[in-house]
């Protein structure tokens, strides 16, 4: 016969992780809404175009703050997205405001350090209005407002390499040039390019397996875009070998290749898998893959043929 009976120990341990949930659920209540993105998804395609870029001209201190401010300003970004979607309501401004003063220190100390990242400014201005626009139109997960983000975080990668130790220094001056820091290094811009396609090709992708499950037009340019990618890498690699490039250029192409029928072949598969996979899965894949992109990425300057210089 099975006795019911638990020991005092047992009970103990049983309340202390009652209790031990309950101050975990109480300290959530407590935080409200706007200070913790709930797109997990996107730390990923904040981080690696800012690493990506201090690894291809080697990285400073202020590498790292720039970092530090532009993932306080994705907090600041969303706590205000938010707080516009929910008609400006009092109780999603607390993040609003903690975020934003925290921006503006971080982002004074940056523009000190390097005033030549203001230079940077108008084309982070239009993004970000228009990003803004469609939050106040409830529209952050339309097409429109994802390319956007996409494209404000790939371009991070250009940001941040004209702060590495290898930039042209006077591109980080207020005065001199009128390019911004980064912006004349083709090897980076190269870099740039392979991040960009790979992370605007997720946008279609993961809606494929979220929003728009068993949407077959969205699942359709989800395949061709990749499809399009693989063409293009094939492209390279014929190039590549056409012009009697050295060897370390020939292996990246051929892995340029390789990642984009890697990729192709997600697109395909995974969306017809079935049951679909969980948020947690389709993250864990999100980060895997973006791992390889951005070790890609980093060898891109194996392919150009030309250091990285501003």
């Amino acid at each position: 016969m099975t006795s019911r009976a638990t020991t005092p120990a047992a009970g103990r341990s049983r309340d202390a992780g009652r209790g031990a949930r309950s101050g975990s659920t109480k300290r959530r209540k407590r935080l409200g809404p706007g200070w913790v993105p709930r797109e997990h998804g996107a730390w990923a395609m904040l981080v690696v175009p800012a690493v990506v870029g201090a690894v291809l001209t080697g990285a400073t201190w202020r590498n790292a703050l720039l970092l530090v401010t532009w993932l306080v300003a994705y907090l600041a970004f969303h706590a205000t997205g938010l707080w516009l979607r929910a008609s400006r309501r009092p109780r999603y401004w607390p993040p609003v405001r903690a975020y934003g003063v925290a921006l503006l220190v971080l982002g004074a100390a940056l523009v000190a350090s390097a005033p030549g990242l203001l230079r940077w400014a108008p084309a982070y201005a239009v993004l970000l209005a228009t990003s803004l626009a469609c939050s106040v139109r409830r529209a952050d997960r339309s097409w429109l407002n994802d390319g956007v983000t996409v494209g404000a975080a790939m371009l991070m990668t250009v940001v941040a390499a004209g702060l590495g130790h290898d930039a042209d220094p006077t591109a980080a001056q207020l005065g001199g040039t009128w390019v911004p820091p980064g912006a004349g290094d083709a090897a980076v811009w190269a870099a740039t390019a392979v991040l960009a396609a790979y992370f605007f090709g997720t946008v279609p992708y993961v809606k494929t397996l979220l929003r728009e499950r068993g949407n077959r037009a969205v699942l359709t340019f989800s395949i061709a875009y990749h499809a399009v990618l693989v063409v293009i890498a094939l492209a390279v690699l014929v190039a590549t070998v056409a012009r009697d490039a050295e060897p370390g250029g020939v292996a990246v192409s051929v892995a340029l290749v390789a990642v984009a029928v890697g990729l192709l072949l997600r697109a395909v598969l995974v969306p017809r898998h079935r049951p679909w996979p969980s948020a947690q899965a389709i993250g864990v894949g999100e980060i895997a893959a973006s791992t390889v992109v951005a070790v890609l990425a980093c060898v891109i300057p194996a392919l150009v043929g030309v250091p990285t210089v501003a």
